[in-house]
């Protein structure tokens, strides 16, 4: 019996598209859905039969579970692997939704996987490893909100082509049982493959090839330490700048260079004005100890920073207040750079020894905190 195929640009109302994949998928039946880059199937994960059905619509790839768990963001995978190695958070917060999956090891008791029926585990596992995926595309994300219980996701046809097109899907299961509801959204924003990446403690590789290259997975799973004071000129550049200092000391090469070992140091404030210098003072003292921030050019908080980075260190306790005060998600992410929570001298209008007292400070609570990051020193 062929499938009925829904047009989604063509629905008058798009809850109701979404209701009807929610009711197919719940009822244990397979549904073709479009993602940001292919189109794939979509099963409950608690129902075997529809997890079966699943399996028989792939090929096995090497190295690679049968199915994927579909997961909306970075902290749903972490109810799936609870110790999710802090590379994998960075990429899911960088590439989420978006054209990655991530194999991860499933070795936590706790681990949403031991939930789910036992002979269901299988098809989502290969060598102890979940394949994690968090697809972009609005009708897919609407159904996973509202879905009561986790899905598995199938990706039929050639891995390095997958279907673009709702004809391509079907074509890719000729000979197999058709799903009984397909969606059709048209030709994805960014057709072509998943890169699927591997990831451990060590670091992460790509196994395979797709959208996102290696080299920008590179950039965004650095990471990202950014610095927050009220004008950007004084304080938070001087804390970065001697960051950078202490970092390549650390890691035994030049303040330009930690980048290529993983790490991005950056500023902003919460009331710059973008372009302003560093003040006169600030680089001076730091010409001092060897340290050039001349070439620093100030900038605003913005939302992408804020959301960008890993770890933010916070002059003041009121500056730890305003971001929380606007994204109090980030609770676990922003801390004032004192461990003792106190505030950081503000030597603005202040004289020489002033700025000299601020950069002593900073490097003291700099020198506190570097060692909580993991970073391993460079032998010598």
């Amino acid at each position: 019996m062929p499938p009925t195929i829904i047009d989604f640009r063509q629905a008058d109302d798009a809850r109701d598209v979404v209701h009807r994949v929610v009711q197919a998928v719940a009822e244990g039946q397979l549904v073709g859905l479009p993602t940001e880059s292919n189109y794939l199937l979509a099963a409950s994960a608690r129902d075997l039969a529809a997890v079966e059905r699943a399996c028989g619509c792939v090929q096995r790839v090497t190295g690679e579970p049968q199915l994927t768990v579909a997961v909306k963001s970075g902290d749903e995978a972490v109810d799936w692997v609870p110790d999710l190695p802090p590379l994998a958070r960075r990429l899911a917060r960088r590439c989420w939704p978006g054209p990655l999956a991530m194999l991860v090891a499933d070795n936590h008791p706790e681990g949403l996987l031991r939930q789910l029926p036992a002979a269901v585990r299988p098809c989502l596992l290969d060598a102890d490893r979940l394949r994690l995926r968090a697809p972009d595309h609005p009708l897919l994300a609407d159904c996973l909100r509202l879905l009561a219980g986790p899905v598995v996701l199938a990706e039929p046809g050639d891995a390095a082509a997958p279907p673009a097109t709702v004809a391509e899907l079907l074509e890719s299961l000729a000979g197999g049982e058709l799903p009984p509801l397909v969606i059709d959204a048209g030709q994805p924003p960014q057709a072509g493959p998943v890169t699927t990446v591997a990831i451990d403690a060590d670091g992460f590789e790509v196994v395979r090839a797709g959208l996102l290259d290696a080299d920008r997975l590179d950039q965004l799973s650095r990471l990202v330490v950014l610095f927050v004071c009220t004008g950007n000129t004084c304080r938070s550049p001087m804390a970065a700048a001697i960051f950078r200092s202490l970092l390549a000391d650390r890691l035994g090469c030049q303040p330009e260079e930690i980048e290529g070992h993983g790490i991005q140091v950056t500023s902003a404030g919460l009331a710059a004005w973008g372009g302003s210098p560093a003040s006169d003072q600030a680089v001076e003292v730091l010409a001092a100890q060897g340290i050039d921030l001349s070439r620093h050019s100030s900038q605003p908080l913005t939302e992408r920073l804020v959301r960008q980075a890993d770890l933010i260190w916070t002059m003041t306790g009121a500056h730890r207040a305003a971001i929380l005060g606007q994204f109090p998600e980030l609770a676990d992410r922003v801390w004032t750079l004192s461990p003792g929570r106190r505030d950081v001298l503000d030597p603005i209008g202040g004289s020489l020894e002033t700025y000299r007292r601020c950069a002593e400070q900073i490097r003291e609570h700099l020198e506190s905190r570097i060692a909580t990051l993991g970073i391993p020193a460079e032998k010598r």
